[in-house]
C-alpha cells in the first residue's frame, strides 16, 4: 500500500447526480477537514433536492463539461488537490435512443476536463469514475472478472465509457497526470431511478401506496454483485488516496444474484401482493448479463471493505422510496 494522500480541497463533477451527491455527503461526514466543492449545469435542476441536507456545506460551482472555458474559470478559482470525475449520462437504455448525445456529452466532457486541467497547471490526484459496463458480453471462462479482461462494450453509454477509460490511461501516460480508472459494478443507489433495483423498489412503494396497480420490468435473468452506494463512495475516496495513477481497479460487492431473485425479496418484503408484468419497452437491444468482478487487486491497494449488508442495503433502498412517496401523498 502506498503512503497515504491528505487533501484540502475536492472537486466533483456531477455533484448533484445521485452518485455524486452521495460523495460529497462522504466526504463532510467522514473527512471534515477537507474543503468540498462540485460542478453542475445549469439545467440540472431536477436533482438539486439530491444535495439539500448539505447545500450550506459545499460550494456550487455552474459549469457545463461541455464549455471549456467555464471548467478553466472554476479550476483555476478552486484549485483542488482532488477530482473525482462522476458526470456522465449514466443511462444505459437511454444511451441506445439518444446515442449521439450520450457520446458527445461522456467523451467531450472527458476531454475538456483533461484539457483544462492541463491548460491551469494543476496536477491533482484524479479518480475517473468508470463502470463493468466496458467488459461488456464476457466469456464465461474469463469470471471473475479480472482489471485485465479485454474491453468488449456492447451499447453506446459502454463505447463512451470505455473511451473515457482509455483518456484516462492515456493522459496519465503522455503528459503524467495522475488519473485513477475505477470500474464500478451494480450498486444499490436510491436517487438514481434508472437502476434496476431502484426503479423495482419505487415502484413497489407506489404499488404500496396504491398509486400503481404492477410493477414492471424487463429482463430478470442478469447476473449481478451488489453493493451499497455508501459503501461505493467510500470506496471512490480510498481509491484517491492509496490507489496508483495509471492503474484500472474493480469494485464491487460479494452478493451475488440474478435481477429475477433481487425482485423476489423486494416482493418478499412488501406489505401487499406485488404483481409483476414484463414490459418489452425496458428491454435492452444488447443486454450485459453476466458481471461478477475479482477485485483483489483494490482491495490490496486499500483495504477496503463493504461496511454494509445486503439485507441493510435493500431496507435502506425500499425505506428511501416508501418515504418519499409518503411525502407526496
Amino acid at each position: 500500500m502506498i503512503e497515504k494522500r491528505i487533501f484540502k480541497r475536492a472537486l466533483i463533477t456531477g455533484i448533484s447526480g445521485s452518485g455524486g451527491s452521495y460523495l460529497a455527503e462522504h466526504i463532510l461526514n467522514n473527512h471534515k477537514e477537507v474543503e468540498v466543492h462540485g460542478i453542475a449545469r445549469w439545467h440540472s435542476t431536477t436533482t438539486s433536492n439530491n444535495l439539500e441536507n448539505i447545500s450550506n456545506d459545499v460550494k456550487i460551482h455552474e459549469c457545463d463539461l461541455n464549455d471549456f472555458s467555464s471548467i478553466l474559470h472554476v479550476l483555476k478559482l478552486v484549485k483542488p488537490d482532488v477530482i473525482f470525475h462522476l458526470a456522465s449520462h449514466a443511462n444505459v437504455r437511454a444511451g441506445f435512443i439518444t446515442p449521439l448525445s450520450v457520446i458527445q456529452n461522456n467523451v467531450m466532457g472527458t476531454s475538456n476536463l483533461y484539457e483544462a486541467i492541463r491548460s491551469a497547471d494543476l496536477d491533482p490526484i484524479i479518480q475517473l469514475c468508470s463502470t463493468s459496463e466496458v467488459y461488456g458480453q464476457v466469456d464465461p471462462l474469463d469470471i471473475p472478472i479480472k482489471e485485465s479482461c479485454p474491453l468488449r462494450p456492447t451499447s453506446p453509454y459502454a463505447v463512451s465509457k470505455t473511451t473515457q477509460d482509455h483518456l484516462g490511461f492515456a493522459y496519465w501516460k503522455s503528459y503524467g497526470m495522475k488519473i485513477i480508472r475505477t470500474r464500478m459494478f451494480a450498486y444499490f443507489n436510491p436517487r438514481r431511478a434508472d437502476l434496476f433495483a431502484t426503479s423495482f423498489a419505487r415502484q413497489v412503494a407506489l404499488i404500496e401506496a396504491g398509486k400503481q396497480k404492477e410493477l414492471l420490468h424487463g429482463n430478470l435473468d442478469s447476473v449481478r454483485t451488489m453493493i451499497d452506494v455508501r459503501d461505493a463512495m467510500n470506496s471512490y475516496w480510498q481509491a484517491a488516496v492509496f490507489c496508483e495513477p495509471g492503474e484500472a481497479y474493480n469494485i464491487g460487492g460479494p452478493k451475488v444474484i440474478t435481477v429475477g431473485e433481487f425482485l423476489n425479496i423486494l416482493k418478499n418484503m412488501a406489505k401487499i401482493e406485488i404483481p409483476t408484468r414484463v414490459n418489452p419497452d425496458l428491454l435492452r437491444p444488447s443486454d450485459v448479463t453476466l458481471q461478477i468482478p475479482d477485485i483483489s487487486k483494490f482491495v490490496a491497494a486499500t483495504n477496503w471493505e463493504a461496511k454494509y449488508t445486503f439485507e441493510q442495503s435493500i431496507e435502506h433502498l425500499l425505506n428511501y422510496w416508501r418515504e418519499k412517496i409518503e411525502k407526496t401523498i
